[in-house]
């Protein structure tokens, strides 16, 4: 890592969601009583990583559209507790979005039943554009683009970032939506971008490859730079002339996989913008993944943990 490198304010952009976390103690059953334990927790991919990247020492900014509900000003309190400053723009009609997951006992693998509430009610208006400014990192969710109710204020933002030759890093997040506005238009908007962070199906999808060193090969044609989250196998670097980096999943016990890609993406994230070197970041985000997939909920229990 380079300690002369100053590191930036980020802003993020994406869904707040409140996630209802059911973490089975067997196998669903049918017609009947599952014994389970729930939490309630506060979620949304874009907010989950604004978390860990607040708990690593950096200055996070997060833009999202909540309901004017208690569950919406519960949002603003937690992003608050990690240090984030929250920009929530609040919603009168619509009410704050909802995830409830379903935690396989098995496999910690989870099931969700969507309803994204107020989040596509996001507007040009609601954001915070005197941040945008060079030397600081624009990070967006592709639910705010691959949605169309948000889809313009997430590429006037793209735009603005370019114009103000932000750093810009961008998650694809969604596989069905991807495959509902087509691969080739989501490389078309975001194309250009400092770093890509898709999962192997999502990367699979935009670029038509099959294994991972094809397809982060592909993908870097298109990016700066590209980090292939592999699940329970890690994750790989690659940039274009540069050897591919890799590092493995760290050996803990999985608990709940919710957030584990939004952490992972955060302790890259971190590390490369304080200056570290693409193994340095993959390491940080082994890290941050490792810590989440090991407690129930998808952000840190405290800023101490990471």
């Amino acid at each position: 890592m380079n300690p002369t490198v100053p590191a930036p304010r980020v802003i993020v952009m994406g869904d707040v969601i409140t996630d209802i976390i059911a973490y089975q103690a067997g196998s669903l059953v049918e017609a009947s009583d599952t014994r389970t334990r729930i939490a309630i927790r506060a979620g949304g991919s874009a907010a989950n990583l604004a978390t860990w990247l607040a708990a690593s020492g950096l200055a996070v900014h997060f833009v999202g559209h909540v309901g004017s509900d208690p569950f919406g000003f519960y949002h603003k309190q937690e992003l608050e507790k990690f240090g984030v400053i929250p920009h929530l723009s609040f919603d009168r009609q619509l009410s704050t979005g909802t995830i409830v997951a379903l935690v396989d006992p098995n496999t910690a693998e989870r099931h969700m039943l969507t309803d994204r509430g107020a989040n596509p009610n996001l507007g040009v208006d609601d954001v915070p554009w005197q941040l945008f400014r060079a030397g600081n990192c624009f990070h967006l969710s592709g639910y705010c683009l691959l949605e169309a109710a948000t889809r313009q204020t997430a590429l006037t933002a793209l735009a603005k970032a370019r114009r103000e030759n932000m750093r810009l890093s961008v998650d694809p997040s969604s596989t069905s939506l991807l495959e509902e506005v087509g691969p080739a238009q989501f490389l078309d908007w975001t194309r250009g971008a400092d770093i890509c962070f898709p999962n192997l199906a999502e990367g699979r999808l935009l670029s038509g490859e099959d294994s991972p060193e094809a397809v982060a090969g592909f993908l870097a044609e298109h990016y700066r730079e590209v980090v292939l989250k592999l699940g329970e196998k890690g994750a790989l670097w690659a940039k274009r002339g540069e050897p591919v980096a890799r590092v493995m999943a760290l050996p803990v016990k999985i608990v709940d996989s919710t957030g584990a890609g939004d952490a992972f993406c955060a302790g890259f994230l971190a590390e490369w913008l304080k200056g570290a070197t693409p193994q340095e970041a993959l390491a940080g985000g082994a890290r941050f993944g490792a810590v989440v997939v090991s407690q129930v909920g998808a952000r840190p229990a405290a800023a101490s943990q990471v």
